[in-house]
């Protein structure tokens, strides 16, 4: 029911961009990012859900925490990557747009990196 809420909310938004465009591009502009902020707040109450239930699965697989944290960490940067790209090509700054993302998923590769060596470590354990 969540994402019906959330596609309604958009699509509302997105009509009232629509109307405001012609008149006032300024206003549509606003309007733009007041939906997308109230659609991040509202996914936040989902992240705070994946943190309970992740805590949960450490509490019955001792997993290290590190590489929950890169998790977490990861998601977020794509979160608020995409989010500030979107803000920035609803603007009409479509090259500013890419740089952000590009920037995120280097971000994400960096903070990936020890995770894929524990990985590569690992492999190595058992072929050795």
């Amino acid at each position: 029911m969540d994402v019906i809420r959330i596609a309604v909310l958009g699509i509302a938004g997105l009509f009232l961009c629509i109307f405001l465009k012609d008149t006032k591009p300024e206003y549509a502009l606003y309007v733009s990012l007041a939906t997308g902020v109230c659609i991040l707040l509202l996914a936040t109450g989902k992240l705070s859900y994946l943190m309970e239930m992740l805590n949960r699965l450490k509490s019955y697989v001792p997993i290290d925490t590190a590489y929950l944290n890169a998790l977490l960490k990861m998601v977020g940067i794509t979160y608020v990557g995409q989010f500030s790209a979107g803000i920035c090509r609803d603007a009409g700054y479509s090259s500013i747009a890419g740089q952000i993302e590009i920037f995120s998923r280097l971000a994400i590769l960096v903070i990936s990196m020890p995770v894929l060596t524990a990985l590569m470590e690992t492999i190595q354990g058992f072929l050795a």
